[in-house]
């Protein structure tokens, strides 16, 4: 178990190492919410971002042993984000208190409890392009929430965005993110498109794909709306749906975001 252990602490170094040695550019600061990747800002140094789920809501409908089962979880999903240079910033999540309910069988079940928690590093990377931008971002999510709530063990990953903008109205970017947890490898890639509407309000529409280790492959795609009430404060509201398989899975919520 302790060697594993120190493996695992190695594996999270390295990635820490490989984000401090990469030449930077700092991007203009954005919120990472919403959305399943992760934006190229970096938060200002002094400055600290809060971005908080009012709640983040999962819903899934599947048939066990004949019987229909529908389970429904809300989370108040939270993030800080603090600068500690130009082009690096210190990131401290956590799942928050959250909800659960299943049905089955006419029978509910509802539990309470608190989710896991995470640490991350995320470095802007140098592309000398005014209209490309790159972040990466390393990170760790430790299993320490209740049994409904957690991931049971520690989620280590190595993430990275790049973001093109065509013009004022119309951005791309791809997030690619490859985790290890207890010695299984998973990679997600999520191409997203974000727009804007016209004065506050802009939107995104993402395609989330993932593949893990002796699983199928997963497919989902997600979209949802920003309103910027200035440039300290965001609202946002965001639906998803996986694709794949017969079960039924849906995600959701509605967010607020503010910079100190």
């Amino acid at each position: 178990m302790l060697s594993h252990t120190m493996k695992t602490l190695q594996t999270f170094t390295f990635m820490l190492a490989a984000t401090a040695t990469a030449s930077t550019f700092a991007a203009d600061f954005s919120f990472d919410r919403p959305g399943t990747g992760f934006g190229t800002g970096i938060t200002p140094v002094g400055k600290l971002a809060w971005e908080q789920g009012l709640p983040s809501v999962s819903y899934s409908e599947a048939t066990v042993d004949g019987e229909k089962e529908r389970i429904t979880t809300l989370n108040g999903d939270m993030l800080l984000r603090t600068g500690l240079a130009k082009d690096l910033e210190l990131q401290l999540g956590w799942q928050g208190p959250a909800w659960y309910q299943k049905k089955r069988a006419g029978v509910k079940t509802e539990k309470n409890g608190l989710g896991d928690v995470s640490i991350g590093l995320k470095k802007a990377i140098n592309l000398n392009d005014d209209s490309l931008s790159m972040a990466v971002l390393a990170q760790a999510v430790i299993a320490t929430g209740n049994d409904e709530f957690t991931a049971h063990d520690d989620i280590y990953s190595l993430g990275s965005t790049v973001a093109y903008d065509y013009s004022d109205l119309l951005e791309t970017s791809i997030t690619m993110i490859y985790e290890v947890q207890n010695s299984n490898w998973a990679v997600t890639a999520v191409p997203t498109l974000g727009y804007k509407f016209g004065g506050k309000w802009s939107g995104f529409s993402e395609f989330v794909y993932r593949k893990a280790e002796s699983q199928d492959y997963e497919y989902g795609l997600g979209t949802g709306v920003i309103y910027a009430l200035n440039d300290r404060t965001q609202f946002d509201a965001s639906v998803g749906v996986q694709l794949n398989g017969n079960d039924r899975n849906y995600t959701g919520g509605f967010g607020i975001s503010y910079l100190f």
